[in-house]
């Protein structure tokens, strides 16, 4: 009998894949693992329309995503989810032999599409307080054993909920102007005036990539976005699918982008807000917390005591969280999603009864 592993590329053979918080699993009622927003909102949908292909750059949605961060619609791409930009880029970017950049602890999928598209992997090194330099990144670029091509950067940063300071992003974008540096500001809406987009402006050599699956709170759609120089975007445009996003998830991510659309976000981050910062100090009350992160994020990142028991525990009472534990330099750490104030307040009564 044949073995059908060995007739794939190797490097396929060798995947280990991402583990996203739905393919981890785990039994329960209250899912605070994977920085969902805990609730939508109800949207229109039209059923008429799905006997005809769908446009690839649905215009009302790349017009929508260009209004909403003051740009021109040939600035942005949409695809599905910003998970599938990060591919995109690798593989339109990176020959063979030629790779990229991140900093861990960070955002697993930017390996992972690294090794799915076989392009190399080099990392630069974080302080010991998880904060990341110009000098840190430029050391990886220059002493990574080929070209690197991307640099993958989420401010803020998902698990540690942390901003990368923007005069250091200028700082790399002027010294290595034929690398492409991609911030990933998934997680912009609860910091807008963080964004690096008004240096598109400036920098040819950056890259932007959004979702709404996080503050917009439409993560069931799949639908994320590039934004970037006109020439990135029509080259990015030439490797994506024919279809990349269903109609109805235009539909839904049209009326989002809306200016009604955009005022529930706005609201939303709010609330988000006032929930985290309360849930921050009834953490940091707790004798079983030696620390809760900074954070910019919808989550909070907490170094336990004891974090394995901790996971655990929930675990038990059907609280899903997410455990960093074997992460370096993370471990008893947990991620907490700011959920409802139900949610939250479950979880400190489990807390608080260990």
């Amino acid at each position: 009998m044949t073995d059908l592993n060995k007739l794939a590329c190797k490097h396929v053979q060798d995947l280990v894949p991402y583990m996203s918080a739905r393919r981890i699993g785990g039994h329960g009622h209250t899912f605070l693992n994977a920085n969902e927003s805990p609730k939508s909102e109800f949207y229109i949908f039209n059923s008429t329309t799905l006997n005809r292909y769908p446009d690839c750059q649905p215009f009302e949605v790349t017009q929508g995503m260009a209004d909403y961060t003051g740009l021109t619609r040939d600035q942005v791409l949409v695809s599905r989810g910003s998970d599938e930009a990060i591919g995109l880029l690798i593989r339109t970017f990176c020959e063979a032999g030629e790779g990229v950049v991140i900093a861990p602890p960070t955002y697993g999928m930017y390996e992972i599409a690294a090794n799915t598209n076989n392009a190399l992997v080099h990392r630069a090194r974080r302080n010991d307080d998880f904060t990341l330099s110009a000098d840190a990144i430029a050391a990886a670029i220059n002493e990574a054993p080929f070209k690197v091509k991307l640099v993958f950067i989420d401010s803020p940063a998902n698990p540690l909920g942390i901003l990368f300071d923007r005069d250091e992003l200028t700082k790399l974008m002027g010294q290595f102007p034929e690398v492409l540096f991609v911030m990933d500001e998934a997680y912009i809406e609860y910091c807008p005036e963080a964004t690096c987009v008004p240096l598109l402006g400036q920098y040819d050599n950056l890259v932007i990539t959004r979702t709404l699956s996080k503050a917009f709170a439409l993560a069931g759609i799949r639908c994320g976005f590039t934004l970037a120089h006109k020439d990135i975007i029509a080259l990015m445009t030439k490797v994506i699918d024919p279809y990349p996003v269903p109609d109805p998830v235009a539909q839904i991510a049209r009326q989002a982008l809306a200016h009604g659309g955009v005022d529930l976000m706005k609201q939303r981050v709010v609330k988000t807000l006032e929930l985290r910062e309360k849930l921050r100090e009834n953490l940091q009350a707790l004798p079983s917390v030696k620390r809760v992160h900074p954070s910019e994020a919808n989550f909070l990142l907490v170094e336990f005591e004891n974090g394995p028991a901790v996971f655990e525990s929930m675990l038990k009472k059907g609280i899903i969280l997410r455990s960093f534990e074997s992460k370096p330099g993370l471990e008893n750490h947990i991620r907490i999603t700011v959920g409802t104030p139900e949610e939250l307040d479950e979880v400190m009564r489990v807390l608080t009864s260990m």
